[in-house]
């Protein structure tokens, strides 16, 4: 939906149909914005998908805020079904050849990120969360967190370190991630576990979600019997002692130009395969 044309579709009031704008793949988005009731909306849509039959649009997004739910029922009995959904609004799709459908998913994916904070003396950052599936066992694990919507993934892991202990660090690169499925509301998962650099060490933990926060022995911190029993865990373990002993090399941000938008974002790679400075 990136992109979309401001081109009007309709602007006749005549022609009772409803106005949009043309998407890249030869769709149209309306936003309904002006007040109706139901018999109305469900009179406009129906013309409206005539007219754009007869213009050879496939795809007919509608985009209807709160405040207009009155209008979801008409929509949804003329064949519209829903795509997704956000705090303030509910995005509807239409599917007009009489064809499969080649309409992008909604989002697929949850990002998360696991923080492996290693200081001087080769301690990591962690902590004892008050809520979850560790709640209450006595395990320590590293800060992590989800990345919010426009966030990159580097500037997550600095937040949710400082959220989490009080701690300002520096993001170093990504040591790994990993893909699970049916995570969190039927979504998939991607995990990043990122190194940081520690630019204070006096922990001042978030009370409303954190037990406990210190800096504990890297050696002491991977011993723990749950970690131990943990395939992933352990996993992740050797790549970041790994790290430790300067026997592993993980993926650092390089800012980059995208070619579709002109707008600034990371390109994750090896340092070791480039000369660019990786901080830009």
């Amino acid at each position: 939906m990136a992109g979309e044309s401001e081109t009007s579709v309709s602007t006749e009031s005549e022609a009772k149909r409803l106005v949009g704008t043309n998407d890249p793949y030869g769709g149209v988005i309306v936003h309904i914005n002006e007040p109706m009731d139901p018999a109305t909306f469900l009179s406009l849509i129906t013309s409206s998908i005539a007219h754009w039959k007869l213009q050879g649009k496939k795809g007919v997004w509608i985009k209807l805020p709160l405040d207009r739910v009155n209008l979801v029922e008409a929509a949804v009995k003329e064949g519209f079904w829903y795509h997704h959904a956000e705090p303030d609004y509910l995005m509807l799709v239409y599917w007009i050849p009489q064809t499969p459908h080649t309409l992008p998913a909604n989002a697929t994916h949850r990002v998360g990120i696991g923080a492996f904070v290693i200081n001087p003396n080769r301690e990591v950052l962690v902590v004892q969360e008050k809520s979850g599936l560790l709640r209450g066992t006595g395990v320590w694990k590293f800060p992590t967190g989800v990345v919010d919507e426009g966030e990159d993934i580097c500037a997550a892991a600095v937040r949710e370190v400082k959220e989490e202990t009080g701690i300002d660090s520096e993001f170093v690169e990504i040591l790994a991630f990993r893909q699970s499925h049916k995570s969190f509301f039927e979504k998939s998962d991607l995990f990043f576990v990122c190194m940081m650099q520690p630019l204070s060490f006096d922990i001042q933990k978030h009370d409303q979600e954190i037990e406990a926060a210190q800096w504990m022995a890297f050696e002491e911190y991977a011993a723990q019997p749950f970690v131990q029993k943990n395939e992933l865990l352990n996993n992740i373990n050797d790549i970041c002692k790994a790290k430790i002993d300067g026997q592993y090399s993980g993926f650092s941000p390089v800012p980059t130009m995208s070619f579709s938008d002109q707008k600034m974002s990371y390109l994750y790679l090896n340092g070791k395969a480039t000369k660019r400075d990786s901080r830009g």
